[in-house]
């Protein structure tokens, strides 16, 4: 075992797991990562090898039981008739029957509706009520000489969350790591191989959880496919959705103004667009007018009501285009549809992942290392919304006055985030303070260079910090327009 994996043993017993062991437990499952994960880390959360085997046979066993595959649906409904009751891990969606007043789920493997809810699990789960979730449930049949009566009755019904979690002894066990293991710790918490990645490229996937950290961050990445854009928000943590970047309504997103029902970002603490570009795409432009007010203000309106929400909106698309071409001939939104390619828009986002500067997934980029239980690590990256590291880079640096409140605002939210995420206990040192602040600098200016190339009105920024301690100023550029200078110059020779 490698000395880092003894490590995460050692501090964070009972809460990593084998991260290969996902892929050999889940055989023709279709279920997140976290669902997995959370059943192998009340088996498997060991480096005993022989309790490791034992836990892999316990969770495959659960799994065949409980698991309803779709085309064994009829198979389960028989099980339950014929037992009483059963247990099953299914995902369910809730919806409100205004007429008779009760709460109702759909089973959405099982091919159940209808099924009563208590209010109770309602007010505990409210999640429930929007998209789908993830639970083990003992469910019971009844038979009933009313044939409009649903037989199916649940008796038990248990989200799958880590239920308990110190937020104290996360951070303290912080501390026994350097800098460099942390970010490698993270980077198998979230299965990638971290020998794999140089540092920019780990920095990379881990602004991808930033949404998870902070509120109401607004994130965008553009890039080739195959690079697993999608994946940590769908696959990572309960608390956030991916929807396709086709199926997005008013209703669905913000507001049913004719029933009042609030949508997704009022429940999640991430909302995930799939396949956002496509230039033919249709868009709804008064979703495009309500999404702008919401990243700006965190609020929407209700009829005459005002409601605010704290969702991160992260918006995941692929280019057709290389980098060069989208730097020389057009931008690097090029692909966005008509009506998000919009200044308005675009400039309320904080941060543009370099989608190019993402490797394709390849086998060996997956660790077979130990991490964290992805649940454990996104219950304490929901912790970490609360609290707000914005200012810890003032101690050491300031920003230029050139830097609009904007700008400043989305530079702030990406450190803030970097920050919870890498050093929750604050402890950075101000070098690594400087690494970060660099980082979110770059990931703004990559959007402000944009907006100025299909916006002439735009104003220009200087992207530049001085450190307090010796008066020097130093500006902060994107990787790709110092790459761009570079090839210009040398076509130039």
């Amino acid at each position: 075992m490698k000395e880092l994996d003894k490590k995460i043993n050692e501090h964070f017993p009972g809460l990593v797991v084998r991260k290969d062991l996902t892929k050999i437990v889940k055989g023709n499952a279709i279920v997140p990562t976290y669902v997995l994960e959370y059943l192998l880390g009340q088996y498997c959360a060991t480096s005993d090898g022989d309790t490791i085997e034992s836990g892999i046979d316990r969770v495959k066993e659960i799994l065949r039981k409980h698991y309803v595959h779709r085309n064994e649906a009829q198979l389960v409904k028989s099980t339950i008739k014929e037992k009483g009751h059963h247990k099953i891990i299914d995902r369910i969606t809730v919806g409100l029957n205004d007429k008779a007043g009760t709460y109702e789920a759909t089973f959405s493997n099982l091919g159940i509706k209808r099924v009563l809810v208590e209010t109770n699990d309602i007010k505990k789960h409210p999640k429930l009520l929007v998209g789908g979730v993830w639970c083990i449930i003992d469910i019971a049949y009844e038979a009933s000489e009313d044939p409009k009566q649903v037989p199916w009755t649940i008796d038990v019904l248990k989200p799958i969350q880590v239920s308990h979690f110190d937020y104290d002894s996360y951070c303290e066990a912080r501390r026994q790591f350097s800098t460099t293991e942390w970010i490698d710790v993270l980077l198998q918490s979230i299965g990638l191989n971290p020998e794999i990645f140089d540092h920019r490229r780990k920095m990379l996937q881990l602004i991808r959880l930033i949404p998870y950290c902070e509120r109401n961050y607004n994130l965008i990445e553009l890039g080739p496919k195959g690079t697993g854009k999608s994946h940590i928000y769908s696959e990572f943590s309960p608390h956030g959705i991916l929807i396709s970047g086709g199926e997005v309504t008013v209703p669905k997103l913000f507001v049913n103004n004719a029933t009042g029902k609030i949508g997704l970002v009022g429940y999640w603490d991430i909302v995930a667009f799939d396949e956002f570009a496509g230039k033919d795409k249709k868009v709804d432009k008064s979703l495009v007018d309500i999404m702008k007010n919401y990243m700006a203000n965190k609020s929407f309106s209700r009829g005459i009501e005002t409601l605010g929400a704290e969702a991160s909106l992260v918006f995941i698309g692929n280019t057709r285009r290389s980098l060069t071409y989208m730097l020389k001939h057009a931008d690097l939104f090029t692909e966005l549809p008509a009506k998000y390619y919009d200044t308005a828009f675009l400039d309320r986002l904080h941060f543009y992942i370099p989608g190019w500067e993402v490797d394709i997934i390849r086998g060996e980029m997956f660790t077979s290392g130990y991490g964290f239980i992805v649940d454990y690590l996104a219950e304490i990256l929901k912790k970490l919304r609360i609290k707000d590291c914005s200012q810890l880079y003032t101690k050491y640096f300031e920003l230029d006055s050139d830097i609009s409140t904007r700008d400043r605002d989305a530079i702030h939210k990406t450190f803030s985030g970097l920050m919870k995420v890498i050093f929750p206990n604050q402890n950075a040192s101000k070098e690594e303070i400087r690494q970060l602040l660099e980082l979110a600098i770059e990931g703004r200016r990559r959007i402000k260079d944009q907006l100025l190339k299909i916006d002439e009105t735009f104003i220009p920024v200087n992207f530049v910090y001085m450190d307090k301690e010796t008066r020097q100023t130093r500006e902060v550029k994107t990787l790709e327009a110092i790459q761009y200078q570079s090839l210009k110059a040398e076509q130039h020779k």
